[in-house]
């Protein structure tokens, strides 16, 4: 991973084999990143997605393997209980041009991923809500 700061904003590199959560973890605790959005395109080999069943209250994931786009990366940054916490979902496409997505668990690059972080001055925990089933934004 490389990367360059730019004011507010940090553009950043991932290279062949690479995370992208596990790398934008670190890289938010190395910069002290407690709230900011994310934007980002690449390619992977490997990819978990996640869709949120509101019915249940469980995620269901579902992991692609092969030569895939990322069409679109977007979420943001937040914390819980004092860590990292992103909150990304995933616009992918496969060999035959087809669309699929959903929430972001894990990503392994093949190629390479360009992501934009736009921090944001503040930071805003998270809370897990019953009702709903998902950690929440806490203001």
């Amino acid at each position: 991973m490389e990367y360059k700061r730019f004011g507010s904003k940090l553009v950043v590199r991932l290279d062949k084999g690479e995370e992208i959560i596990t790398s934008l973890q670190t890289l938010c605790r190395q910069e002290g990143i407690r709230l900011a959005a994310v934007t980002g395109i690449g390619a992977v080999k490997q990819a978990v997605v996640g869709l949120f069943a509101t019915s249940g209250k469980t995620y269901h994931p579902r992991e692609f393997t092969g030569d895939m786009e990322i069409a679109g990366l977007q979420g943001n940054i937040s914390e819980m209980n004092g860590q990292v916490y992103l909150h990304l979902h995933v616009t992918l496409t496969d060999s035959s041009y087809q669309a699929f997505g959903g929430h972001l668990t894990s990503a392994t690059v093949s190629a390479t991923a360009e992501i934009i972080i736009d921090v944001i001055d503040g930071r805003l925990d998270r809370a897990f809500s019953e009702e709903i089933g998902l950690n929440l934004f806490k203001f």
